[in-house]
C-alpha cells in the first residue's frame, strides 16, 4: 500500500481480507488485479457500480509454488537486527532507546533501526580490518555517541576486536556524560575529547575514521585527516553542505539552478560526489549509500572508503582530473580539494585510458 511517498505491508487473514477488498472496491477503487495459484482475475467497477469480473485459468506449470506463498507471508516477521530487540544492552538502557527488559522504547524504534543499519556498514568493511594488534578508531562529531557506544559494543564485545575508539565533539557537556557512561560500562578503551575537528592532532596512526553529521566543512577536515593517516576505512554521514551552494555558477545549469531549493539540492549532492571522487584519488574504493530511509532524515546519504592497497593507479588520476574539470565547469572550490591538492598542485587535464 502506498501514502504518498511511503510503501507499507500487511497481511490479512481470509475474511479480513474479504471484508478490505469489498470496502475498497465499494469507496476508493475501480479495479483490482487478483493472483491466485490457479486463477487470476481482473474485477472492473463502473463509475454506476456494476462490476465486472475478467477471470483466466493459470495451467499448473505457472501456478505459485507453495515455498514462494510462504515467502509473501515473510513481510509480518520479525527483522533480525544485529544488536536483537529483547536483548538488554546497557548503553541502549540509558540511552533511552531500550527498557530494562530489552524492549525497543517506541519513540526510538528510528534510533534503534539507525544503529542497527549502521552496524551491518561495519559488519560490511570486517575483513578489512585485521584482528593481530589493536584497532584504532576516531568518531569525528560524536554528539551523543549511540553510535560510538554501539561500535565499541559490537567489535569489542560480539566480534572480539581490540579496540582503541575515540569519540570528538565540541559540547564540553555531552562530552563528559559519555566518558561517565563508558566508565560505568567498563569500556575501558572507549574515551571521549572535547575538541574541534580541524584542529585535532591527537593521533599518528588510525584505522577507521567515522564522520557522522559533522557540519558543512567539519566534515572536509575529518576526511583529509583520514586521508593523510592512511585509514583503511572511512565512513562519513556529511551534513548542511553549505559551501557550493554559495560558489555554484554555471551557464549551462542556470534553467535549474534559478530555483534555489533545486540549487540547494543538487550543490549538497554535488559536494558529496566530489568528496566520494577525492577519495577516489587517494586510492580509495568508494561507494554512497543509502544510510537510513528518507522518512527518518533527510541526511541520509553513506560515504564509505575502503583502501586498495595501491591497485588501479590509474582510477586515482582519473578521479583526480575528473574532480578538477567538474570544479572547474561550476566554478566552485570545495574544502576538500584544497585541502588534498593545494593550487599549485592541481592537475592539467589529459585523457586517461585503461590499459
Amino acid at each position: 500500500m502506498y501514502e504518498g511517498t511511503k510503501v507499507f505491508h500487511e497481511n490479512y487473514e481470509r475474511c479480513d481480507m474479504i471484508s478490505y477488498i469489498i470496502e475498497a472496491m465499494t469507496s476508493r477503487f475501480r479495479q483490482c488485479e487478483v493472483e491466485h495459484t490457479n486463477c487470476k482475475a481482473v474485477v472492473l467497477v463502473s463509475k454506476k457500480g456494476k462490476v465486472t469480473v475478467n477471470r483466466k485459468q493459470v495451467r499448473s506449470a505457472e501456478a505459485e509454488p507453495e515455498s514462494a506463498r510462504q515467502s509473501l507471508m515473510a513481510h509480518n516477521r520479525v527483522k533480525r537486527y544485529i544488536l536483537e530487540e529483547g536483548i538488554p544492552v546497557p548503553f541502549l538502557i540509558d540511552l533511552g532507546v531500550q527498557t530494562k527488559e530489552g524492549k525497543i522504547v517506541h519513540a526510538r524504534y528510528d534510533k534503534f533501526k539507525q544503529i542497527n543499519r549502521f552496524l551491518e556498514f561495519i559488519e560490511d568493511i570486517l575483513p578489512t580490518l585485521s584482528k593481530e594488534g589493536v584497532v584504532h578508531i576516531i568518531d569525528f562529531g560524536c554528539g551523543k555517541s549511540y553510535l560510538t557506544f554501539a561500535m565499541y559494543y559490537y567489535l569489542h564485545y560480539l566480534k572480539g576486536y581490540d579496540v582503541e575508539i575515540t569519540g570528538l565533539d565540541l559540547k564540553e557537556d555531552v562530552i563528559a556524560h559519555c566518558n561517565l557512561l563508558a566508565q560505568q560500562y567498563g569500556y575501558d578503551k572507549l574515551q571521549f575529547l572535547h575538541g574541534d575537528i580541524a584542529d585535532y592532532e591527537g593521533a599518528d596512526r588510525v584505522d577507521m575514521v567515522v564522520t557522522l553529521h559533522a557540519c558543512d566543512t567539519a566534515t572536509d577536515y575529518a576526511l583529509e585527516k583520514a586521508v593523510r593517516w592512511n585509514a583503511k576505512v572511512i565512513l562519513s554521514v556529511p551534513c548542511c553542505q553549505h559551501e557550493v551552494n554559495k560558489q555554484i555558477n554555471s551557464e549551462n545549469l542556470s534553467a535549474v539552478l534559478k530555483y534555489g531549493i533545486i540549487k540547494e539540492r543538487m550543490s549538497a549532492l554535488i559536494t558529496d560526489a566530489i568528496r566520494a571522487d577525492l577519495l577516489e584519488s587517494q586510492g580509495y574504493d568508494t561507494n554512497i549509500m543509502e544510510f537510513i530511509d528518507m522518512e527518518h532524515t533527510p541526511k541520509n546519504l553513506l560515504i564509505r572508503a575502503v583502501k586498495r592497497n595501491g591497485r588501479f593507479k590509474w582510477k586515482a588520476e582519473h578521479a583526480r582530473e575528473e574532480v578538477a574539470s567538474l570544479t572547474q565547469e561550476l566554478q566552485i572550490e570545495p574544502t576538500l580539494q584544497k585541502l588534498l591538492f593545494p593550487v599549485e598542485e592541481q592537475p592539467c587535464k589529459t585523457i586517461i585510458k585503461d590499459k
